[in-house]
């Protein structure tokens, strides 16, 4: 591939690619770090040499290419080919290519204490060497990246959980982008989905089932919804329901889940929890979550909605 690009073609790229390159220190969470980018929705690769960086980006701006954010890391486990990265930094530099550079270093002690615990063979470890020595060494040899970092995180006091929360809220464009939510109406004479983590009963509201003029319409019909949301104790749930939703489903984003599901069930699936998980889901929708729908039971029989 060409590397001398037309310098529209480079602002472009600079512009639309979100790169970030990870380095530090071995055993201070690159892949923890790594893996939540993933999460993120970053097309994500381990232990790049640094020489492919442009090459990747590269790629990504190909016509046609739907990869927009790019997560690397890149650290001493290419051995030789790592003492590039600082010259391939100043190259995306000089290309203006966008980039941020996330260095995670943590204290010897506590970088002694992981290698020790995990068993693991540091990568700069020469034969008897004593594993405190390579530690160093490393640092040292990282001396000049850390120093052009754009962000350092010290995961000294970290814990895997800590340092996800923290690049999370750092890196995500929305949050929201990161949890996906489905909500759910069944029925509970055809059992509960298996699969929820949030179920409702919703069989103390007055049933349509008993309106003659409205058992054979579901929940997606308006004189359904109409009877269903215009009653007062509706009302009064909806707004204690929404208010609800709205502190677990953050809590949930805060502990890296990525996918919800809210299940509504009434007693047949056909009529409340259909009313109800369309307004729950909109409601969602309002809030700014990706949001599905889907009404397991509606058309099993038309008996006791």
């Amino acid at each position: 591939m060409d590397e001398d690009l037309p310098e529209e073609s480079v602002k472009n790229v600079a512009s639309s690619i979100q790169l970030v390159v990870i380095t530090g220190m071995s055993g201070a969470g690159r892949s923890e770090a790594i893996h939540t980018f993933e999460d993120l929705g970053y097309f994500c690769i381990d232990n790049l040499p640094p020489s492919f960086l442009r090459q990747v980006v590269d790629l990504a701006s190909l016509p046609g290419s739907r990869i927009k954010r790019i997560a690397v890391v890149s650290d001493v486990r290419a051995k030789e080919f790592f003492d590039e990265l600082l010259g391939e930094l100043k190259r995306l530099d000089d290309e203006r290519v966008s980039f941020q550079l996330l260095f995670l270093e943590a204290d010897s002690s506590r970088l002694l204490k992981r290698f020790k615990e995990t068993r693991r063979r540091h990568p700069m470890a020469e034969e008897g060497e004593p594993l405190a020595d390579s530690i160093e060494a490393e640092r040292e040899a990282l001396a000049d990246l850390r120093a052009r970092a754009d962000v350092i995180i010290d995961t000294t006091r970290l814990k895997p959980a800590d340092l996800r929360r923290t690049l999370r809220q750092r890196y995500a464009e929305n949050l929201a982008r990161t949890l996906s939510i489905s909500v759910v109406s069944f029925g509970y004479k055809h059992s509960m989905p298996i699969d929820a983590d949030i179920v409702m009963d919703v069989r103390f509201l007055p049933n349509p089932y008993y309106i003659l003029e409205l058992r054979d319409h579901t929940g997606l019909e308006a004189p359904v919804r109409e009877f269903v949301l215009e009653r007062g104790e509706t009302i009064e749930f909806l707004h204690r329901w929404f208010d609800l939703l709205d502190v677990l489903i953050p809590g949930y984003v805060e502990e890296g889940k990525h996918h919800v599901t809210i299940a509504l069930g009434c007693t047949g699936g056909m009529h409340r929890s259909v009313v109800l998980a369309e307004a729950t889901a909109q409601h969602m929708r309002d809030q700014g979550w990706q949001v599905s729908v889907n009404h397991r039971d509606l058309e099993q029989d038309r008996e006791l909605g």
